[in-house]
């Protein structure tokens, strides 16, 4: 087992949350591929996407819908600095994940996050869990709150 998909295990148990991790056979490196895997609508599939502050060089995480685009203007202004992309080293480095597995919990460093709203249309979300293999499905308000995530409007 992958210490990627470990850290996010640990992070949902040591939350109380009893959640199966689930190994997809045909990966889930994209909300479609998610989607399509796990018998939901992209919507559903909570995609973390990282973006590299360009005064701070940290990595910062948007939870969107699977079908949602971030828009690069409400993400600054939330940010309160420009952003630009994340290099595959800067987002190992700070979550501890590849690219294609990046996971909203379990990150190897706290991570300023904020969460589409679109997310709560549902019961359940599902969201990558370390690999590109793994996902998890969870209640969006057990996700805001794992995620340290505030819920605001990023979205195009």
């Amino acid at each position: 087992m992958s210490k990627s998909l470990k850290r996010v295990q640990h992070a949902l148990a040591s939350a109380g949350l009893a959640i199966d991790v689930q190994e997809m056979a045909a990966g889930t490196r994209t909300a479609e591929a998610a989607a399509k895997a796990v018998g939901c609508t992209p919507d559903q599939i909570a995609k973390s996407i990282i973006f590299r502050g360009q005064s701070s060089g940290r990595a910062m995480l948007f939870i969107t819908a699977g079908g949602n685009q971030v828009c690069a203007e409400k993400a600054r202004r939330l940010a309160g600095e420009d952003l630009g992309k994340a290099d595959a080293a800067l987002i190992r480095a700070e979550t501890g994940f590849a690219i294609g597995g990046v996971a909203p919990v379990g990150h190897l460093t706290p991570i300023r996050a904020w969460a589409d709203p679109r997310l709560f249309d549902f019961d359940i979300v599902y969201a990558a869990a370390g690999t590109p293999r793994h996902i998890f499905g969870i209640a969006p308000g057990d996700l805001l709150r794992l995620s340290g995530a505030a819920l605001a409007e990023f979205t195009l």
